[in-house]
């Protein structure tokens, strides 16, 4: 057994991280093993000890890829659920080390089958292990690792992309945000209007105040001059309570008007006078009341065609249109769809148990091809929906539901590999009613490995007594775990 001080060593050399082709491992670990961590350190991996959740997270940087080994036999279970976020980072290729009695808790289970690469049960020789760490690092080094960084950063209400159309609306974020004047986004439906205008009230002075969004064309028109404006009690039957308006409701801060194409003409004149004013009347009041709000508007209607056909005021729009932002359409966006496509991918993928990796060559094919005339949202809706419905690995162009989009449906190397080590695992399930044993024994491999192997191509459920043997290999002689 090493000595601790050999451990530590090993710990505060860290790893250069400038350089990318640096063998970086972070173990997690509450008592590491300090001869294993020799080992690994003398096979040349850069050994970095995390003793908490907390701590493995702040090793990992989104632009690099690394190896993690997690030593599930002495974690508690709340240290686990803490894990839970790091776990999920695409590039951290994870491997577990477990006990036959850690491996009999569901939760310790279920971490193991969506977050790891593989796992070793104790003990088992330190080659073993560095093998497994090893092929786990390789498959991270396949990501696209500029993608995840830019996904690791956006949180869910940040606007996600790198094309020079997002670039120049970011930079006219910026320099609209810090003025109080008003500014009208024009946009087609789905484009993330109301991310925009969150984003300049973000940036704004007027931060920590509140942020009122309005959607004008959601609310009936009898009732929207009293959404806006509020009213007093007994303005009009069942009105038993002054209620405050969403304009003095945003009273220091900002109001978001969306949709303000689909504002009827009264209430346009009131919207008016109160921007040419500055104060408002709630209904069934005689009080002059200021009100100091930004106002932010938006809509998909051409409003100069409104205007010429007489649906809506040409000096309400001058008001509302001292500074315009125009949101790039989703067709327009370049690389920036398959960027969203994954972020919507890392986002969502709790929506279903099996593990989704990305999408296939089809499906980024597809998505480039197709118009998008629902823009992200319905990107959000496809990708959600391809996560539970998708029968591999990869979402591919027909999960989506946008196979007519793709001139075929092409099949990875990888791909064809998996279908056809799921079909030859299915055959001999089959041929041998399910008995795992004699179906490992035909395929030339392990139990415990065909017990990972359908687990990870999605087959169904196996008994529970077989599901301890396959757990607990010493009982066939197997602790290699292939």
């Amino acid at each position: 057994m090493a000595s601790t001080s050999a451990v530590s060593s090993v710990h505060a050399r860290g790893v250069d991280m400038n350089e990318k082709n640096t063998r970086t491992l972070i173990y997690v670990a509450q008592t590491p093993d300090d001869s294993l961590v020799a080992h690994l350190a003398g096979v040349g991996w850069n050994v970095l000890i995390a003793r908490s959740a907390s701590e493995a997270g702040r090793y990992a940087r989104p632009d690099l890829p690394y190896a993690g080994l997690i030593d599930v036999t002495r974690l508690a279970s709340r240290d686990l659920a803490a894990l839970e976020p790091s776990l999920r980072q695409q590039h951290i290729g994870w491997i577990a080390l477990a006990n036959a009695q850690r491996l009999d808790e569901p939760e310790v289970r279920r971490l193991i089958r969506n977050y790891c690469f593989d796992y070793v049960k104790l003990p088992v020789p330190h080659a073993s292990i560095d093998y497994l760490i090893g092929h786990a690092f390789g498959m991270v080094t396949l990501c696209d690792l500029d993608m995840v960084a830019g996904l690791a950063s956006a949180g869910d209400d940040e606007m996600v992309g790198t094309c020079e159309a997002m670039q120049q609306l970011f930079r006219t974020i910026r320099k609209v945000a810090n003025t109080d004047a008003a500014v009208f986004i024009s946009g087609e439906s789905g484009t993330g209007k109301e991310l925009t205008a969150l984003a300049l009230h973000e940036r704004s002075p007027r931060r920590k105040a509140p942020f009122i969004a309005i959607n004008c064309g959601a609310i009936p028109h009898h009732l929207l001059q009293s959404e806006l404006f509020g009213y007093e009690r007994g303005a009009f039957t069942g009105a038993n309570q002054r209620k405050i308006g969403r304009v003095e409701a945003a009273h220091g801060g900002t109001l978001f008007l969306d949709e303000i194409g689909d504002l009827p003409l009264e209430s346009q004149a009131s919207l008016l006078r109160f921007l040419q004013e500055g104060r408002i009347e709630r209904l069934g009041g005689r009080d002059s009341i200021a009100v100091d709000v930004r106002v932010i508007s938006a809509t998909h209607v051409d409003l100069e065609q409104a205007m010429q056909d007489g649906r809506f005021r040409a000096d309400l729009f001058h008001r509302l249109c001292v500074l315009r932002i125009d949101e790039p359409p989703l067709r327009a966006r370049g690389k920036d769809i398959e960027i969203l496509a994954h972020h919507m991918l890392h986002k969502f993928k709790t929506d279903s148990a099996r593990r989704i990796r990305g999408f296939a060559p089809s499906a980024v094919e597809a998505m480039h091809n197709y118009n998008w005339p629902g823009n992200v949202r319905e990107m959000i809706n496809r990708v959600r929906r391809a996560i539970v419905m998708a029968e591999g690995k990869l979402i591919s162009a027909q999960d989506l539901g946008l196979a007519q989009f793709t001139a075929q449906e092409t099949t990875t190397l990888a791909q064809a590999r998996d279908d056809a080590e799921k079909r030859a695992i299915e055959a001999a399930l089959l041929r041998h009613r399910n008995r795992l044993n004699e179906a490992a024994i035909d395929l030339g491999i392990s139990r415990v490995t065909l017990y990972r192997l359908m687990g990870a191509h999605g087959l169904r459920e196996i008994p529970a007594r077989e599901k301890d043997e396959a757990a607990n290999p010493s009982a066939t002689g197997d602790t290699s775990g292939d």
